[in-house]
């Protein structure tokens, strides 16, 4: 792993983080993806990430949200985690991606159509183990709040 990873869970799993994170790093990756035309997405340089962008639950309107997400290799697919940093209230995304699940991701680059999927039970278990192997303050986000944190598989749509 290296150095800087181990220095920014620690500091990921703050409060102070929590409070600050969600005002600068989603605008942040917005401009700079934009200026690079997709080509840098400056937060995955820590953790994988892609670029949402799914309809509005009430607007309908296309919303573009930078993302950590886990690949899953075997599949082809993504997991989005919907910890909004470990505060309350789940993350706007999900419920747009609840309202409306075909959306489309920029990864590496590329825009790709997906379908995203609620995880619940048994699956969701599993995947949350991965989840917390991947990046560890997921636990500490999770110990900050009452709500279950929603776990998304994207699967690519034709």
């Amino acid at each position: 792993m290296p150095p800087g990873i181990r220095l920014m869970q620690k500091v990921s799993s703050t409060r102070t983080f929590a409070k600050v994170a969600p005002r600068f790093i989603p605008a942040m990756d917005r401009a700079v993806h934009r200026l690079t035309r997709g080509k840098v997405l400056l937060s995955a340089k820590m953790l994988p990430g892609v670029i949402l962008t799914a309809r509005g639950a009430r607007s309908g309107l296309p919303r573009r949200t930078p993302l950590a997400c886990m690949p899953q290799e075997s599949t082809g697919g993504w997991v989005l985690i919907g910890s909004n940093f470990g505060r309350q209230g789940h993350p706007a995304w999900t419920a747009n991606l609840l309202a409306n699940p075909d959306a489309d991701i920029n990864w590496r680059g590329a825009d790709i159509p997906v379908r995203a999927r609620l995880l619940e039970g048994e699956e969701r278990a599993a995947v949350w183990k991965e989840a917390l192997a991947f990046w560890p303050p997921y636990a500490a986000y999770q110990s900050r709040i009452e709500r279950e944190i929603r776990l998304f598989r994207l699967e690519r749509r034709a």
